[in-house]
């Protein structure tokens, strides 16, 4: 069993930049895979970006690419989410999920564990 806490998001204006991190108790991070999803109101959960389990292979959904870097620190057991250039429609909840597989998962149902989530709001 993992448990995961996610921080870091707020209110930030267009173009700004925020980093949020998701710390796990319970199980170290190094045999995790993970991943960052959001759902903003009244739409589905959607993929964000993943990191392997040894956190050498990343890969990201097309919105986000070239804005968002995931990175792992597995002495820290902490994963976060750098984003930048951020946009109106980045606003929604972030969530981090972990899992014990060995490849990279870019589908919601491939994760067995998730964070509360946390709140992003970009304004205009």
């Amino acid at each position: 069993q993992v448990q995961l806490v996610e921080s870091g998001g707020g209110l930030v204006q267009a173009g700004g930049s925020l980093r949020l991190s998701c710390a796990a108790s319970g199980r170290t991070l190094s045999s995790f895979r993970m991943g960052w999803f959001r759902q903003a109101p009244g739409k589905e959960r959607e993929f964000v970006a993943a990191i392997s389990t040894i956190g050498g292979t990343t890969t990201y959904a097309d919105s986000v690419k070239g804005r968002f870097t995931i990175a792992k620190d597995n002495a820290k057991n902490t994963v976060y989410l750098q984003m930048n250039s951020l946009k109106p429609e980045d606003t929604a909840v972030y969530y981090c999920a972990a899992d014990q597989g060995m490849v990279l998962a870019t589908r919601a149902s491939a994760y067995d564990y998730w964070g509360q989530g946390t709140q992003v709001t970009v304004s205009s």
